[in-house]
């Protein structure tokens, strides 16, 4: 039981990094989506959701912090016992990028229930067609990571009612 109080505990600190990280997404008007990877309790890359301002749909917080990675390693696979913490549950795309970059574990915050591919729309992981599994598990932070993303979507729905005066 003390085990697992501590490794919670410990992805917990790791995943505060993800949620700083989310912020920064969130700063340039992004989608608050916050990754980090760890390996051996040494952060060797870090990423936020940037599509919009990369104009590139491919740049996810996840595929930000793989590649950060791979640029600092100068390799394109990640160390054995490689973890990813990032805020929200990953999508296909880059669940797909994790198999390719040998990630050994995924914890993420919140469930994705429209384009969650760990445990939510789909369970890309239990279909048993790739090279490559990593364990993962979902929930840590959750409430803070979902909060994170609620108040921003909150917050674009009220700028989008603003009635521009000047347009009437």
């Amino acid at each position: 039981m003390q085990e697992i109080e501590l490794n919670q505990s410990i992805d917990e600190q790791w995943m505060q990094l993800a949620l700083v990280q989310a912020k920064l997404a969130e700063a340039q008007g992004e989608v608050p989506v916050g990754a980090v990877i760890v390996h051996q309790s040494q952060v060797i890359g870090q990423g936020f959701n940037c599509p919009i301002t990369t104009n590139d749909p491919t740049a996810h917080a996840e595929i930000q912090a793989i590649r950060h990675s791979c640029l600092q390693l100068q390799n394109y696979r990640l160390p054995e016992g490689s973890t990813l913490y990032v805020t929200l549950e990953p999508c296909t795309q880059c669940v797909g990028a994790l198999v390719h970059a040998r990630i050994s574990r995924v914890v993420f915050g919140a469930t994705e229930p429209r384009a969650g591919s760990l445990i939510s729309a789909r369970q890309l992981m239990s279909d048993g067609f790739y090279n490559h599994f990593f364990a993962f598990e979902g929930g840590c932070l959750a409430d803070q990571s979902a909060e994170l993303l609620r108040q921003f979507f909150k917050a674009r729905r009220q700028n989008s009612q603003v009635i521009d005066p000047s347009n009437q």
